[in-house]
């Protein structure tokens, strides 16, 4: 006759794989929520805006074109890249066109330029139409090369930039109403010398 067949003693290891996974996993979620994308460092603040010399949007009444000239001419700008196609540019829209009614940046001569990011000009021209046009100028970059000259990791991000065509700072993502408060409007104010 056979001794029955006992069961081993389990070793703890068999549970190493998972552990490790809970871990690694642990860590990936913590570096997910650790910190403010609008915070990735550019390494083009302090540095002078690229060159560039783009088109107008065309259709779009009484909005010039936008070249690194406009950045230099004594006041302090605001760049926005934004897209037709971008749901966050259409969800911080009423931010910038908030902004261009906010009575102190009138008075200091800021403006707000937009730059139109790897669009279809009908596109862009229906979304400002339907939605508003907030541009003091619109520069057209529809192959997106005058956004990689300036660093852009995707729309929307915001630039702000000195009198004399130096990038101050830099946003990324959609402006909300407490990022302009506690963020961009110090920022603006750091730009002007205040």
């Amino acid at each position: 006759m056979s001794e029955p067949v006992t069961d081993a003693p389990r070793s703890p290891l068999r549970f190493l794989p998972l552990v490790l996974f809970g871990l690694l996993a642990a860590l990936f979620l913590a570096r997910l929520f650790a910190g403010d994308a609008s915070r990735i460092p550019s390494a083009l603040i302090g540095k002078p805006a690229p060159q560039f010399d783009l088109p107008a949007l065309a259709g779009l009444k009484d909005t010039p074109g936008l070249a690194t000239a406009d950045l230099r001419k004594g006041h302090v700008s605001l760049v926005n890249i934004f897209a037709s196609w971008c749901a966050p540019c259409r969800q911080e829209h009423p931010i910038l066109m908030a902004l261009t009614r906010e009575e102190r940046l009138k008075a200091a001569g800021v403006e707000l330029y937009g730059l139109s990011y790897k669009d279809e000009a009908a596109n862009a021209l229906g979304f400002l139409q339907e939605e508003g046009n907030p541009f003091h100028r619109v520069g057209v970059d529809p192959a997106g090369r005058t956004a990689i000259d300036f660093g852009v990791y995707g729309v929307p991000e915001t630039f702000v930039v000195k009198g004399d065509g130096t990038i101050a700072y830099k946003f990324i993502g959609p402006l909300t109403p407490s990022a302009v408060a506690a963020t961009l409007l110090p920022e603006i104010e750091k730009a002007m010398g205040k």
